[in-house]
């Protein structure tokens, strides 16, 4: 079963600090926005040169988050499993318990130089929020209904541009589709009995179509897939304790498979997909039980 959200016993002074250190980062943000909105001019001339000045401004204000939570949270991000390439392009399949889980795949892109080049499924609601929506739209992440109908042409056509301008990546697919939570998990479980699949302990059954759609568009151009897994120590936090300081640590396990390894057909990438997710079920059963990941050696 999930673990429990994680409780809150921080004083005033936690809730003051963390709202300086929002204070903080909405007052740099807006000046990056500045600088996204200001790169336009650059777009009819030289897309490469739109892109670069994009990608800095995102792993400059997005590192500043993760050496901000290092430095001043002292939060730490511990790996294990595979220790994967510097600069390459991947789509990274993970988890989802709740918004710090981000964070923690913003650390793991930082160690490898990729952290402005991440990429994200986002929910079209969140296009037009200030400051973080605003800079999204810069950066290639997708907008997208959560209705396959609707979504399948807008990502074949982000897919496209990518590939067409050999543009750098790290696409971060929550290939779950929603947050974990019990009521989320019981119906999982009941959908997966229903179809005879494997019943999920930690995990949600994974939606396949946007993977498989993943594979397809962008197989010409990633290098590999990276099945993340992120475990939480004590209850899975929020946001907001996050950024209090409440989290001390995170744990992230990464499994490296080659693009070139992965089935052709959708019904074979479909079934890629549902084993990894077993695994990575089984992979949590473990961390709850000895409190860490397994390393690459004993897998």
């Amino acid at each position: 079963m999930p673990l429990e959200p994680l409780k809150d016993s921080s004083g005033p002074l936690a809730t003051v600090r963390a709202l300086a250190i929002l204070a903080v980062g909405f007052a740099t943000l807006l000046p990056i926005n500045l600088l996204q909105l200001a790169s336009l001019v650059l777009f009819p001339f030289s897309k490469k040169a739109f892109r670069a000045v994009n990608r800095w401004c995102a792993d400059t204000w997005w590192g500043w988050c993760v050496t901000g939570a290092e430095r001043f949270n002292h939060t730490r991000v511990l790996f294990a499993g595979d220790d994967v390439p510097m600069r390459e392009n991947a789509l990274l399949a993970s988890n989802h318990q709740q918004m710090p889980d981000i964070t923690a795949i913003m650390n793991f892109a930082k160690t490898k130089d990729r952290l402005g080049d991440l990429k994200f499924f986002v929910k079209k609601q969140l296009k037009w929020v200030p400051g973080m929506g605003w800079g999204m739209q810069f950066l290639d992440c997708l907008f997208i209904d959560r209705d396959w109908s609707s979504d399948r042409e807008k990502i074949r056509k982000t897919f496209a541009r990518l590939v067409d301008g050999d543009v750098p990546v790290y696409l971060v697919s929550f290939v779950e589709g929603t947050r974990l939570t019990l009521p989320k998990l019981e119906a999982a479980r009941d959908y997966a009995r229903q179809h005879e699949m494997y019943e999920p302990r930690h995990t949600l059954v994974p939606r396949t179509k946007g993977f498989v759609a993943s594979v397809d568009g962008l197989r010409s151009h990633i290098d590999a897939v990276y099945d993340i897994t992120i475990g939480y120590e004590v209850g899975i936090p929020t946001l907001w304790q996050y950024i209090k300081g409440l989290v001390q640590t995170i744990h992230v396990h990464v499994r490296r498979f080659e693009i070139d390894s992965l089935p052709e057909s959708a019904d074979g990438l479909r079934l890629w997909l549902l084993d990894r997710w077993r695994e990575k079920d089984e992979l949590l059963e473990h961390f709850y039980q000895t409190g860490r990941f397994p390393t690459s050696s004993e897998q």
